[in-house]
């Protein structure tokens, strides 16, 4: 494209550069106030609002017709893209569930991986289409004056896709306005309904008062003291998180101690793995050096030039495996071994392979054979690849839990966005000017060391880094026991419950039948004398303290009792008690009198 607008040949290098620059500084000075904003409207109409600004710029883009036009359009798409940060926060917003962030957070480097792939492909079909299908297009008219318009415009098309589902179907997740009535969503509803049959209606409602009667039943059943108190300390908890997330809070609070780190360590892992993501494809491309055992110019095993002298074809099928590789391991092997091993271990590992993969990159090229240059430089890519899979969302997620408050996290991410992009731009330019210095003075490895010396320097803040509980810790570990509780009732480990249950037991008769009974609804059968517990139901080790048998430790508890008067199980005095109504209530003894 820059070629077509009459730029000469040996300058296409240098503005391509330029455009490519242009972006990343745009996004680095746009994307704080994007934050910013999102921070305080809210993160859905920001993400609609840079996806829609972004769909504009791919137009503008497309219809250039000439190089300011298009350098313009370059930096409107830039200052337009610094919502990714954005949906970095509305990702962490929705999933604080540390166990469930390594999943999440793979998502959107997966899809970006996908778009790598099959974007370009896509762009390169489309692009000039009247000379290459003239057949479909013409020789004439709107596609010879706009040759790069039908790529964009497909783009173009994408995005109102985007715009469209976000629209309809994306929930707001900022704590203060996440409760607002969303129209969106509402319209949304209103159309999938449309979609329905009444038969899929009725299935959903029959299942959900199924859903309904069994929570019902399961949460009648758990009638323990200790789930009172912990419902208590949980509301409690969230009411504080809530005061503070609404809290007024200011740019001194975005920069904590870890959250510093944390930037410092993603800026750096992007510069040196963006740097080397440029270089690779110019050093595969680079002719080869001939003679190196008899040349002067070459003394192994440091002093030698030259690369592979792959052509673009034989380049571009070697990225595509390496793209689809890294989907594979993005999504199918990170969360997994995240959540094994815990994320901030798998970012020390990763570190440490960074130098050691781009140490080894220039001494593939000393391998005898073509092929085997090749198989070396491919094992070094998918070495690569995996540590950036890794270590990409694991600064993402030790970023996202350092933050004092959800309520800065737009803010916080719009920075480390900012920071990335500075990276991003200052990696290739300065690796390019050294890997032409490596190749005049004749060490090809020169730019490998630089990179790795780069990576080297990223490794040092990493071991200072603390894994933070984020912002779903707390509530992780109460809806885990509440959980256990519900599923599996203990067996008399706990003071607590040992106590309620032994209360229970000390205030119901244990006079009924003597016989061993067949099965577990014998136990609780209707007898004359109302409201019997067994004595065989506890068990033989724990008889003195009234501990249930372990055989009926998980049984749910079912009290039935004929009509009549008897005394109550709580205070309050005697009542009427109805037969067969089923289980008591949390807290509650039979026929609804709370006792405590």
């Amino acid at each position: 494209m820059i070629e077509s607008f009459n730029v000469p040949k040996n300058k296409i290098a240098k503005w391509a550069g330029i455009t490519s620059a242009v972006f990343s500084l745009a996004q680095c000075i746009t994307a704080i106030g994007w934050g910013r904003a999102s921070d305080r409207f809210g993160r859905k109409p920001i993400i609609l609002l840079g996806l829609f600004c972004t769909m504009n710029a791919s137009l503008l883009f497309g219809f250039s017709r000439s190089l300011a036009w298009a350098i313009a359009a370059r930096a409107f798409a830039g200052a337009s893209n610094g919502t990714v940060g954005i949906i970095r926060t509305t990702v962490a917003e929705m999933v604080p569930q540390k166990i469930l962030q390594p999943r999440a957070f793979s998502v959107m480097p997966l899809v970006w991986t996908i778009g790598s792939i099959f974007g370009p492909i896509l762009g390169g079909a489309l692009a000039k289409p009247a000379s290459r299908y003239p057949e479909i297009f013409g020789t004439k008219g709107f596609f010879i004056d706009f040759p790069f318009a039908l790529p964009n415009m497909v783009a173009s098309a994408l995005f109102v896709i985007g715009l469209s589902t976000g629209l309809l179907f994306l929930k707001e997740t900022l704590e203060t306005k996440k409760h607002q009535r969303d129209y969106g969503r509402v319209l949304g509803k209103l159309l999938t309904q449309m979609f329905k049959t009444k038969k899929d209606k009725s299935t959903w409602r029959s299942g959900d008062e199924q859903s309904s009667s069994l929570l019902k039943h399961a949460r009648m059943g758990s009638w323990d003291s200790t789930v009172g108190a912990q419902e208590e300390d949980r509301e409690g908890n969230q009411a504080s998180r809530k005061t503070a997330n609404t809290a007024t809070l200011s740019y001194r609070d975005v920069f904590s101690p870890q959250s510093n780190i944390n930037l410092l360590t993603y800026t750096l892992l992007a510069m040196h793995s963006v740097t080397y993501d440029q270089l690779l494809p110019v050093f595969m491309h680079l002719p080869p050096q001939l003679d190196r055992t008899t040349s002067p110019d070459v003394r192994l095993p440091f002093k030698f030039a030259g690369g592979m002298g792959l052509d673009s074809g034989r380049i571009g099928l070697l990225f595509t495996l390496y793209g689809v590789f890294g989907m594979i391991v993005q999504f199918l092997v990170f969360p997994p071994v995240a959540r094994r091993f815990g994320i901030l271990p798998c970012l020390k590992a990763c570190t440490i392979a960074f130098p050691l993969v781009y140490l080894l990159t220039p001494f593939t090229v000393l391998l005898p054979t073509p092929l085997t240059q090749q198989i070396a430089i491919f094992c070094v890519m998918l070495l690569k690849s995996c540590a950036g899979i890794f270590a990409f969302p694991c600064t993402t997620i030790l970023l996202t839990n350092s933050a004092r408050s959800l309520k800065l996290l737009g803010t916080l991410n719009g920075v480390a966005t900012s920071l990335s992009a500075i990276g991003r731009a200052l990696g290739p330019t300065i690796g390019g000017g050294v890997f032409t210095l490596g190749i005049d003075l004749g060490y090809l490895i020169i730019p490998w060391f630089t990179i790795a010396g780069l990576a080297a320097l990223g490794n040092v803040p990493v071991w200072w880094l603390i894994e933070m509980d984020g912002f779903g810790g707390a509530e992780d570990s109460d809806s885990d026991e509440e959980e256990e509780e519900e599923e599996d009732l203990p067996q008399g480990g706990d003071s607590a419950e040992s106590g309620a249950r032994s209360s229970a037991v000390q205030i119901m008769d244990l006079d009924g039948i003597t016989e061993e009974p067949d099965d577990l609804e014998d136990d609780f059968a209707v007898e004359d004398d109302p409201l019997v517990i067994r004595r065989d139901m506890l068990s033989e080790s724990s008889s003195n303290s009234n501990q249930l048998h372990p055989r009926y430790a998980g049984a749910e508890r079912r009290m039935s009792s004929p009509l009549g008067q008897r005394e109550s199980v709580g205070p309050g005095g005697s009542r009427r008690l109805s037969n067969g109504l089923g289980q008591s209530m949390d807290g509650f003894g039979t026929g609804g009198t709370a006792y405590q």
